[in-house]
């Protein structure tokens, strides 16, 4: 079981051949500045896309600039710091990333992790985790459709998980949003109108910072080692032996925002390693 850090290399991003994947086309990506939303930007912009990159995080979003820069990416990754917890700061973002170019595509991946049981959350901790996970995409999302309706033809990504389809304790806020993230998922394909399309991208665990800082909590929480956390808790349900890339998971988004997803509407990438539906 590896939880080594995670690498990207250029050669890991799928590239696909796509009409709309040009610097005119820009795509929003939240949570930019680590893990699975800096893999996406550099993805995209890889595929040749401009890429709004948002986070609160100035200092990780500039290491995201350079590493599409170090990759000769043939898209540009721009810098676009914003908080999500303020609703004035996420329009601005929207508002940043059309001013680039036709806003084609939103890649809703910021997420927050917090581990106690419900009688001990903490109701502030429960009230960021929604403003950043359901909230400011819910706003991001009623902001970009008429972006994306003007350029032609577009697709909000959003990032799920597994707690999107059944939970684990400790974590009531993650597996109240990644609830919400499926239901804003449909939502927008209902009303999309055949001019925007909706998808969600539902992995397991995924070697972020996120996960692997929420290890020593699960650990303490349950009175298990970390190495049983990995083990039994994150991949005891999985036929995999290692978790998934950040890169793995941003090559879902550039399928999901490609000619090749012109199908997917409403419906979820389940990339689990067999977790929801196979069990031993």
């Amino acid at each position: 079981m590896s939880v080594e850090p995670p690498t990207l290399d250029r050669e890991d991003v799928h590239v696909i051949d796509d009409d709309r994947f040009t610097t005119d086309s820009v795509a929003l990506v939240t949570g930019a500045a680590s893990g699975i939303g800096r893999a996406t930007a550099i993805a995209l912009a890889v595929n040749g896309l401009t890429v709004a990159a948002l986070d609160v995080d100035e200092d990780g979003l500039a290491e995201t600039v350079a590493d599409a820069e170090r990759f000769d990416a043939a898209g540009e990754v721009h810098a676009t710091p914003a908080d999500l917890t303020d609703d004035e700061a996420v329009i601005a973002a929207v508002e940043a990333a059309a001013g680039l170019g036709d806003l084609r595509f939103v890649a809703n991946v910021a997420g927050l992790q917090h581990v106690a049981p419900l009688e001990e959350f903490p109701m502030a901790v429960y009230d960021t985790m929604q403003d950043v996970m359901v909230r400011a995409p819910t706003l991001i999302s009623k902001h970009a459709l008429p972006h994306i309706r003007e350029a032609g033809l577009g697709a909000v990504g959003n990032m799920a998980s597994v707690h999107g389809y059944y939970v684990t304790s400790d974590k009531v806020a993650y597996n109240v949003a990644k609830f919400g993230l499926r239901g804003l998922t449909q939502s927008i394909a209902a009303e999309g109108d055949g001019d925007v399309r909706s998808f969600s991208v539902s992995t397991g665990y995924v070697k972020t910072p996120l996960v692997v800082d929420q290890i020593p909590d699960t650990a303490e929480e349950r009175g298990i080692t970390e190495r049983e956390v990995v083990e039994d808790v994150m991949l005891g349900q999985s036929r995999a032996t290692e978790m998934m890339e950040p890169v793995d998971v941003a090559n879902l988004f550039v399928f999901g925002f490609s000619e090749l997803g012109s199908h997917l509407n409403g419906g979820d990438l389940t990339f689990d390693d067999g977790m929801t539906l196979t069990y031993e």
